[in-house]
């Protein structure tokens, strides 16, 4: 006996080694015996006692054994007790509890000292505090003279299939044979060999019938065109759980979310797991699965891939005692007391609310409520202390009578008040479904297996085809954007990792908007991607994989019934359609049993054998059991084992009909995309190959950064092309979250890798906290002391601003406390991730990561030696690859944290030429960006900055400046603004380069500017630069180097093309996803933008008188609104058209010029060129000053707008703006009411 579990547990509670005593068959060709896996997983806990006082109920789970290729061998075990009869034994457990009582007695005759911490660990099953002297008579539970002393013994079926009903009636009427008093029929030998070899697998689509030793046992199959075989009731998870929960489980399952799931019973964790598993299909779970894992297991927790295992509990430690490697992106699901705790930011799933009503309302069919144990009404604090002890005596595990849809989680939930509502007005009600029920039971009155079983067939069918239903609604045009190689199989393989498979952004752009942040997760798994890669290797029919073959008939039947509207997308919910025929397929093969199995019968046996002991199951005769019939009277029969090896080997090729080689080498490759797809290996544990499997995890979170920022860049670096005029947009702003949401998952994995040491749920956020600690107790030290401010020469970046504004420090620690002052993020997790996002918008994660890791002695104190950062190479490929992402622009920080407020400092660059210093009128600014606009505020004139905080503006748009006017010398001319955001570092140039002032330039005592951001260009840490993100060049860049004062005079063919540009950057905005989209401002206003391109048009040819100052476009507008009003009185016939269009332009120019502000000419001119464009009427002012006298005053013969031809062509590209609806920035249009 070896002795497993911690000491202080009494001698009955600990655990003890197991081992296999025997297996019938030796050995099975396709299916070689796993002595470690079956041994581990029948007894998970090892051996364990008990006495006749204690309950002994036989206990049947269920397991899975998953070997490296991914096919999986079911095993179903029955576990019972029997007496021990060895005298050795039961004298060796006496002294154990001598031993232990004396260390007990020790304990408690001490003098007690405040809650001294072994007091509190020796009684770990201590429910309610009980004096002293009980809990010594119940440590002093053994004793030989007067106490019958039983030990746990298993007996295991293992099968290619899981037909678990089948199973457990064999396993427990084997079992029933040798603890009733009368012996079975015939010698258990019979029973074994008729289940190894006379029963064959049914065949798909039909049922089989054989007997068991008391009673017939029935199995059935599904048909190739039915959901796969499934035989574990769905009922206990719903029961368990509740509909809210198990729906949030199954969208973490399919997020490729790490779940851990615990309980007591191991079958429960079985039942959850496979259930969860099931429910997913078309698609299949492509990681580490584990339902039960074992004890001696559990340093696989800490793997740092995605996985779904379950954990026993013992019923006694809760929740808190757990002690998890990484908890940042854990669905952590407490089965016994119907609890589950989610990751941060995890999307609904699409339709979620009426998903659970109906849902629902197939589960209240069968009576069972829609939520978990009743018990938990008393809210979540008493829920947590809850065990499911208490539960034991409630049979029926809490299925409520009456209304079951009112109860606590439905008060506590808004989403499910709103579908009590939605249940309210459907008119679902207990009642009624109850009567439907009655009947459908009356009907099938010849049903051949139990009630129960035939219950549980039902709703499983019912449940399954509204999950099912789900992906074939959402994935009906899937096939459209599978992208077909043109490669053959072979080279397709070897570029696997390069080649995108399905074309994700052009499917997200058909999707309504709620089932974004689900689907763009979604489709970026590994499950995802497997499903699409096995439609891609499948063309024809006869090749796909069953399951392929099954979702694609569904929606061909789905995409016949909407022939009328191919793709049109639609939120609309539509519910199952096919259940009733799904379920009517089972009760068929079960009513009427197509095949019958030969019936057990004696062996050849020699006379003696085949007796034994009443109540103890015995060794059986291996050599009957060892090979199946060969003589001539069973040749017919033997078919079955035939099929059974067929069936095992189609199962195995399941994955890809595909010669062996090449399936040899997609198994491979399979095991090596993205994520190393490990199994643990359940045998030898010895520290080698541990440490193996640890460095397998350290090369797969590389492989994992490797081409995670490899796509990152492509989506990011495509879409900068695109704006650079080449190819296509492809990355919508749902899309890039996800992918940072996936780095930051990656980055928790790698920091919880090896961990020996941490605080809170995330591991990088535990880490970093430690570095910060370190580095303030040194700086706290006098060495340290200095100027905060001064940047030493090291840190300094340069910047194209000059010394107007020094760059930011660079400074992990100040980051940090950046993060730490934004109230609105509570948890460590979001925490870490507002940093990631931070320091990725700051082009400085990599930077900050190598200086959290160069400290070298934290890193040893917290992280075991075989940690992912404590391999030195891989961390620094890691960091090498991360770097990359300084190549591009992310706002993932500004974009995400849109309510937080930040410091932002303004500084204002007069003219060096012009002496500013004579300026005396009182200058202010407003700055608005894509959220918010921040309102007036002064500037001090003498220093011409100021610093301010408030609500994030977003990314900066305009800056509107002016000023009041007073004193002797109020004319101010203005190089640029410049903004910066205190925490991002982000700087901006708003650049002017005009007076301001009454009677000089346009008389403008204000401007609205428009600017963009500044690329720092710093040195070193700069793999590449690409240019910042702005229009292209074009060709207005190249006709255009000058000063604002020497106009250029453009040809009318160089001002065509500029208008044209302008307006083709308009209309491609439009064009972008609108998470997408630049500034609109931009386009209108800024360089080269609309209202420029129609500046030209009207400057071309215009009069200016030598003598004078400049006339303006505006001067020249006003001339024709006097000219248009006065024509309008004088009644001059024109037709309906031209009346209406005066109408509004005269309106316009009215508004404009009696507005409150000192707009100058430029400035009005602006105005009218926006409106005109949000309005849809430029066009048709275009048209009316072409005709106008006026125009025929001031512009010379040459001029572009007396050109016919070149006037028809300007008003059809500007037409093209009509189809946009264009929204102006507030800043454009203040103060006219318009």
């Amino acid at each position: 006996l070896f002795l497993s579990e911690n000491f202080e547990q009494s001698p009955l509670r600990r655990t003890f080694k197991s081992k296999v005593l025997a297996h019938y068959p030796d050995n099975v060709e396709w299916n070689p015996f796993d002595q470690d896996a079956v041994g581990m997983l029948c007894m998970p806990k090892g051996l364990s006692f008990r006495t006749q006082t204690d309950i002994r109920e036989p206990q049947f789970h269920s397991f899975i054994i998953t070997r490296e290729d991914g096919s999986r061998t079911y095993g179903f075990a029955l576990t019972f007790f029997e007496e021990v009869t060895s005298k050795q034994i039961c004298s060796a457990m006496q002294t154990l509890y001598h031993m232990h009582n004396a260390e007990q007695y020790d304990i408690l005759h001490t003098p007690p000292t405040p809650r001294s911490p072994e007091d509190t660990r020796s009684t770990p099953q201590q429910l309610h505090a009980a004096p002293c002297l009980s809990r010594l008579q119940r440590f002093n539970s053994y004793d030989i003279s007067r106490d019958t002393l039983y030990v746990s013994k298993c007996i295991c079926l293992i099968t290619p299939m899981a037909f678990a009903q089948a199973c457990r009636r064999v396993l427990e009427q084997l079992h029933q044979a040798v603890t009733s008093p009368q012996p079975p029929p015939l010698p258990l030998e019979s029973y074994v060999y008729n289940v190894l070899y006379e029963v064959p697998l049914p065949p798909a689509g039909r049922s089989l019938k054989f007997l068991g030793v008391y009673g017939p046992v029935v199995c059935q199959r599904p048909s190739t065109a039915e959901l796969p075989l499934f035989d574990f009731p769905l009922q206990e998870v719903f029961e368990l759980l509740g509909v809210e929960n198990v729906l949030q489980l199954f969208t973490c399952a399919l997020l490729e979310i790490q779940i851990l799931l615990y309980s007591q019973h191991y079958q429960r964790l079985m039942t959850v797991a496979e259930s969860i598993t099931a429910l997913m299909f078309p698609f299949q779970w492509q990681h580490v699965y584990v339902p039960i894992l074992p004890a001696s297991l559990l340093h696989f927790l800490d793997a740092p891939v995605p996985y779904l295992m379950g954990l026993h509990s013992n019923g006694q430690d809760d929740r808190t005692k757990l002690e998890l490697p990484q908890e940042a992106n854990l669905c952590f699901v407490d089965i016994d007391n119907h609890f589950i705790e989610l990751p941060e930011d995890l999307p609904q799933f699409p339709n979620k609310l009426e998903f659970i009503q109906e849902i629902s309302e197939v589960l209240l069919a069968f009576g069972v409520s829609s939520e978990a144990n009743p018990q938990c009404s008393e809210g979540l604090g008493k829920l947590r202390g809850f065990r499911s002890g208490d539960m034991a005596s409630d049979k029926r595990n809490g299925n409520l009578a009456g209304s079951p849809l009112n109860s606590y989680l439905l008060r506590e939930n808004q989403t499910i008040a709103r579908l009590q509502a939605l249940v309210k007005r459907t008119g679902v009600s207990l009642e009624k479904l109850d009567v439907k029920e009655d009947t459908s039971t009356n009907k099938d009155s010849k049903v051949q297996c139990d009630e129960e079983e035939m219950k549980m067939h039902q709703l499983n069918i019912r449940v399954r085809e509204v999950f099912a239903n789900r992906f074939t609604q959402m994935f009906s045009d899937y096939e459209v954007f599978v992208i077909q190689s043109s490669q053959d199989k072979e080279s397709w393989f070897s570029n696997r990792d390069q080649m995108q498979n399905f074309d994700k952004a052009s499917f997200l752009s058909d999707q309504p908007e709620p089932y974004l942040p689900f689907l763009s997760r979604f489709l970026e798994t590994q499950m995802f991607a497997s499903f699409i890669d096995s439609k891609i290797l499948c063309h024809d029919d006869e090749d796909k994989e069953h399951t392929l073959r099954v979702f694609d008939s569904r929606v061909d039947k789905i995409r016949m019934l909407n022939v009328r509207t191919p793709t049109l997308r639609t939120s609309m919910y539509q519910k199952c359609t096919n259940i009733d025929e799904a379920e009517k397929a089972i009760e068929m093969r079960l009513c009427k049993i197509d095949h019958t199995a030969l019936h057990p019968h004696l062996l050849d046996m020699k006379i003696g054998q085949g007796r034994y002991e009443p109540g103890f199951f015995p060794r059986l005769q291996s050599d009957v059991l060892s090979s199946g019939p060969t003589s001539n009277k069973w040749a017919k029969r033997s078919a079955p084992a035939q099929w059974r090896r067929k069936d095992r080997q189609k199962q195995h090729a399941e994955h890809l009909y595909l010669d062996n080689d090449q399936r040899e080498k997609y198994i491979q490759e399979a095991r090596n995309l993205g994520t190393t797809l490990r199994q643990p290996k359940l045998s030898n544990l010895s520290p080698s190959v541990i440490a193996q499997t640890n460095w397998k995890f350290v090369e797969g979170l590389l492989k994992e950064c490797r081409n995670k920022t490899k796509r990152m860049l492509v989506e990011k670096m495509g879409r900068e092309a695109v704006e650079l005029g080449h190819g296509e947009v492809s990355i919508t702003g749902v899309e890039e979250n996800t992918l940072i949401a996936s780095l930051c998952d990656l980055l928790e994995r790698i920091w919880s890798h090896g961990l020996q040491v941490k605080q809170g749920k995330s591991a990088l956020w535990s880490h970093l906290l430690h570095y910060q600690e370190s580095k303030e107790k040194r700086d706290a030290t006098p060495a340290g002391l200095g100027p905060p401010g001064i940047i030493h020469d090291t840190e300094r970046r340069k910047s194209d601003a000059g010394c107007a504004m020094p760059p930011l420090k660079v400074s992990l620690i100040q980051d940090m406390r950046h993060i730490q002052n934004i109230s609105e993020i509570k948890t460590d997790v979001g925490k870490a991730r507002a940093w990631v996002r931070l320091s990725m918008e700051k082009k400085l994660l990599s930077r900050h990561l190598k200086h959290l890791m160069s400290e070298h002695e934290l890193t040893k104190k917290l992280y075991k030696r075989y940690a992912f950062l404590r391999c030195d190479d891989e961390k620094e490929q890691f960091l090498y690859h991360l770097l990359s992402f300084n190549a591009v622009d992310y706002f993932c920080f500004t974009n995400v944290f849109t309510t937080i407020m930040i410091p932002y400092h303004v500084v204002i660059i007069p003219s060096k030429k012009l002496g500013g210093s004579m300026f005396t009128a009182n200058p202010w600014v407003c700055v608005s960006g894509e959220l918010a606009e921040t309102g007036v505020l002064q500037v001090p004139k003498n220093t011409l900055e100021i610093t301010f905080e408030c609500q994030n503006l977003g990314k900066l748009t305009t800056v509107q400046m002016g000023h009041d006017n007073s004193g002797l010398y109020a004319k101010w001319l203005v190089e640029c603004v410049m903004v910066r955001n205190g925490i991002t570092g982000h700087t901006y140039k708003f650049p002017c380069g005009r007076w301001l002032g009454k009677g000089v330039d346009d008389g403008s005592l204000e401007r609205i500017l428009v600017g963009e951001l500044v690329t720092s260009m710093e040195n070193e840490d700069r793999m590449c630069r690409t240019p910042p993100t702005q229009q292209s060049p074009g060709m207005m860049r190249r006709f255009v180097t000058i000063s604002p004062n020497s106009k250029p005079k453009l040809n009318t063919g160089q001002i065509q093309e500029g208008v044209g540009e302008a307006i083709n950057g308009i209309v491609k905005h439009f064009h972008k996803p609108e998470k997408e989209r630049g500034s609109l401002t931009l386009l209108l206003c800024g360089e080269y933008g609309l209202v420029w391109a129609l500046e030209q048009v009207f400057q071309h040819g215009f009069k200016s008188p030598r003598l004078f100052k400049n006339v303006f476009i505006w001067d020249f507008l006003e001339k024709a609104q006097v000219y248009f009003e006065s024509a309008e009185q004088s009644q001059v016939t024109q037709d309906e058209n031209w009346q209406m269009r005066v109408r509004h332009f005269c309106h316009f120019m009215r508004a404009i010029n009696s507005t409150p502000r000192n707009i100058g000419k430029d400035g009005k001119f602006q105005m009218l060129v926006c409106l005109g464009a949000r309005d849809h009427l430029l066009h048709h002012w275009i048209a009316l000053l072409a005709e106008c006298p006026i125009t025929a005053q001031m512009y010379e013969d040459m001029a572009l707008l007396k050109d016919h031809s070149l006037v028809n062509s300007l008003i059809r590209v500007l037409q093209t703006l009509q189809e946009f609806n264009i929204t102006l920035e507030a800043s454009l249009v203040k103060g006219i009411g318009i």
